[in-house]
């Protein structure tokens, strides 16, 4: 049997919690500053980036990420951005990703909508065709833009409705962005096809989950660690199988838990809530998908066999085809009994 890290880097993979813009390694966003400099905070020295990304506090955090969603200047740089995420997601094995992207943020920068849904689907099938890997989008609301953006973005999602688009999402801020005022933009994204995975209760209580569930008709519910200080909720999403997208790191650095010790990820898996295993925006927090995979399986104390189920767990929170499921989890399967061997 292989050591660990080295099983986690060769495990297939599916990503569902990962965000476009902060998905950009230190080389993009660098290359991105150059091609804007002087007209952009971001250091264009990619070794000065991890000072840059060194965030204070989740309202930090949000001032540095839209600061480099500011160097998304054209469609170039959309699909630029957008085929070396998908590069870097494939050398960690991953063969299926969500990625968050929010479109309202670029197009209220002067990318006019159907250049922006071009520039994303180019780049999409041509990384399928570079390095196996599939991408889907998930168009969300930057909660701290209000009621405007929601439209504006459920607009954009109706109206250029990209192949690749299959789910409608709300991050940004919780804090004082209740989630019940975007329940009319999530009923028409809804009715028109599109799942529902809003974020809710990362740094706000367990009520901003319910609020997700109830008002907004959420499938998947990005983070959603604050359900482990409520027994009702967590017995609600066990019973109805609802999926928590965790990323530990992420939750430590935006100052959302303590450490990684402190992480309630052994208190969802416990109650038996449906976990997957996510990078979130893993340069900003000097991660990778491999890396949340190593913290889970020492926070769960697993070895092999459990790291795997975790990847099983992801694809089957996917929203794939059932033929789709079956194929990534059989190669799962193939790859952990040929590391036991």
């Amino acid at each position: 049997m292989t050591d660990l890290p080295t099983f986690i880097a060769g495990l297939p993979k599916v990503e569902l919690h990962v965000h476009h813009v902060g998905s950009a390694s230190p080389r993009i966003v660098a290359e991105l500053a150059a091609r804007h400099e002087g007209r952009s905070p971001v250091p264009a020295d990619p070794e000065a980036l991890a000072d840059y990304f060194a965030f204070r506090d989740f309202a930090h955090f949000v001032e540095v990420y839209l600061s480099v969603v500011d160097l998304i200047r054209d469609a170039d740089d959309v699909w630029l951005l957008t085929h070396e995420v998908a590069r870097e997601l494939a050398r960690q094995q991953v063969r299926y990703a969500e990625l968050t992207v929010t479109p309202y943020s670029h197009v209220s920068r002067g990318i006019p909508a159907p250049a922006f849904g071009e520039a994303i689907e180019d780049a999409r099938k041509r990384a399928e065709a570079d390095f196996g890997i599939a991408l889907r989008w998930c168009f969300d609301i930057p909660g701290e833009a209000g009621l405007p953006a929601a439209e504006q973005t459920l607009r954009i999602a109706l109206d250029e409705r990209p192949d690749g688009l299959i789910s409608f999402g709300l991050g940004g801020p919780e804090i004082g962005v209740p989630r019940p005022q975007f329940k009319p933009y999530f009923d028409q994204a809804r009715a028109a096809g599109l799942r529902s995975v809003p974020h809710a209760g990362e740094t706000t209580g367990p009520e901003t989950i319910w609020d997700a569930l109830r008002e907004l008709g959420a499938e998947r519910i990005g983070h959603g660690i604050s359900a482990a200080q409520d027994p009702a909720l967590l017995a609600y999403l066990a019973e109805r199988r609802i999926p928590l997208e965790i990323a530990p790191t992420s939750n430590v650095r935006t100052r959302a838990v303590p450490s990684l010790d402190a992480h309630p990820l052994p208190r969802l898996v416990e109650a038996g809530v449906p976990v997957s295993i996510n990078s979130d925006d893993p340069p900003m927090f000097g991660t990778t998908l491999n890396d949340e995979y190593a913290v889970a399986a020492r926070l769960l104390r697993l070895g092999p066999d459990g790291v795997a189920a975790l990847a099983r767990a992801a694809v089957a929170a996917a929203f794939l085809a059932p033929a789709e499921q079956a194929r990534i989890t059989a190669e799962i399967d193939a790859y952990l009994a040929s590391a036991a061997r």
